[in-house]
């Protein structure tokens, strides 16, 4: 199945019907068609495969805001009434697995600030062994993305990314030590904004891997990433790099470093980059209750990749549709208390540097979340982040600041009502960005099963 296999399958069967379905909604450039594809597929997939019960939530929940639209003045008060539900499912071991995570949801508001709004959430992933060493992979990712990294965080300034990858992977025994794996893949992303840019790509990867010891292994890995966008501009990604994985009793540590060369052509313009890149993850348990992690990323790509939702904290500016030079690093710790409470801390920061234009995007902070079961039916939620980002092209600065305190109290082993206070400040160099908003959230969820 080769070393970077996929937590889940699809039959044979399924695939075909995956297959079919997911080039309707390819053709129909709709995201949102695409995403719900890949769920019905996967629960056919799970079906067939007489997997373990699917995990399925819902909730209801209204929230207060006294600056809906994150105005810097003349702020107006709304509610939002949402209901959503969530989705999650691994299939049990076998020659077709599947993992899939998904979330809708629907939300009006009272005074009409917005329109009605659907959202939803997916992450999905497996492959199917087709013959000994062959194997066809499917993922897809789809994410509410922010359009103008400048602008906030309103329902106006959103969009729907979906990136759907597939293709098959082969992996080659050379003795006991030594493996080759070749993967060829089409990759499609989507947004649901007719303005942002959409693109096709082909990837191919060549590497090969050798164990030098049980806690040892590494290797070389190359590969061509070509992508066309829907405005006619090409983008062509080669990569060469060594990579690594290592791992102790309490300690796991990997990574890969190389060169790039991307190649940008448009209307008979060509233009070149080359860089050095590479990625890195540690993790280290520290004790049973005390866990800390380190991950970076360095890469020549563009804001259709996927590498925004590998790296949450990273938010492209969907208006360059220019290739980018992008650099993720964050860290964390998670800590689990003797009274049940539980604290996760973590940090970032990271770069965007639009090639063409020459624009840098950079941006750091932190986040601190707590929560603590004060008895066997209430526990507290609680968390604040900060967030200071820069824009070179024109000098400004901003940064934001966010904190929330709630209780969640179990009315029944599947039903808990839930309440939640909060507050941003958003300060800026310029005072149409700057906003405060307070809000109040009340809610009720159900585990159906």
């Amino acid at each position: 199945m080769g070393l970077n296999k996929r937590l889940w399958r699809l039959t044979r069967k399924n695939s075909l019907e995956l297959s079919s379905m997911v080039r309707l909604a390819g053709r129909r450039k709709c995201p949102e068609l695409f995403g719900l594809t890949v769920i019905f597929a996967a629960v056919a997939g799970i079906n067939v495969a007489q997997a373990e019960p699917l995990s399925l939530s819902g909730g209801l929940n209204s929230r207060f805001s006294d600056n809906v639209a994150l105005t810097p003045s003349d702020e107006s008060s709304d509610v939002e009434t949402r209901v959503n539900l969530t989705l999650a499912h691994q299939t049990d071991p076998g020659k077709c697995e599947a993992r899939t995570a998904a979330n809708v949801g629907y939300g009006v508001w009272y005074d009409d600030t917005f329109d009605p709004q659907d959202y939803a959430s997916l992450d999905f992933a497996g492959d199917c062994e087709l013959a000994r060493g062959l194997s066809w992979e499917v993922s897809d990712n789809l994410r509410d993305v922010t359009q103008n990294s400048r602008a906030s965080d309103t329902p106006n300034n959103r969009t729907r990314k979906n990136v759907f990858r597939t293709g098959p992977v082969y992996s080659l025994m050379l003795g006991q030590l030594d493996q080759l794996t070749f993967s060829a893949k089409y990759g499609n992303t989507d947004y649901s904004e007719p303005e942002d840019t959409d693109s096709e790509r082909y990837i191919g990867t060549a590497s090969w891997n050798h164990i030098f010891s049980q806690t040892l292994s590494g290797g070389l890995q190359v590969s061509t990433n070509q992508a066309e966008l829907d405005t006619g501009v090409e983008i062509d990604t080669d990569v060469a790099s060594l990579f690594f994985s290592k791992s102790w009793q309490a300690t796991r540590f990997s990574g890969s470093i190389g060169v790039s060369q991307l190649e940008s052509r448009f209307g008979g313009n060509t233009q070149s980059s080359q860089g050095v890149v590479g990625n890195f993850s540690f993790e280290r348990d520290i004790n049973p209750v005390t866990q800390v992690y380190v991950r970076g990323s360095r890469e020549l790509t563009d804001q259709t990749s996927d590498f925004d939702i590998r790296f949450g904290d990273v938010v492209f500016n969907l208006r360059e549709t220019t290739a980018v030079e992008v650099t993720a690093l964050d860290a964390g710790f998670t800590r689990q208390f003797s009274d049940a409470s539980r604290i996760n801390v973590g940090i970032f920061a990271n770069r965007s540097d639009y090639l063409d234009t020459d624009e840098v995007e950079d941006s750091v902070g932190f986040s601190v979340n707590y929560n603590r079961t004060i008895s066997e039916l209430l526990s507290l939620q609680t968390g604040g982040s900060y967030r200071y980002r820069t824009f070179d092209a024109d000098g400004v600065n901003d940064s934001t600041y966010r904190a929330d305190i709630g209780l969640v109290y179990e009315l029944t082993n599947d039903l808990s009502v839930n309440g939640r206070v909060g507050h941003t400040t958003k300060t800026s160099d310029l005072s149409s960005s700057e906003y405060q908003e307070n809000w109040i959230s009340l809610g009720l969820a159900y585990q159906f099963f």
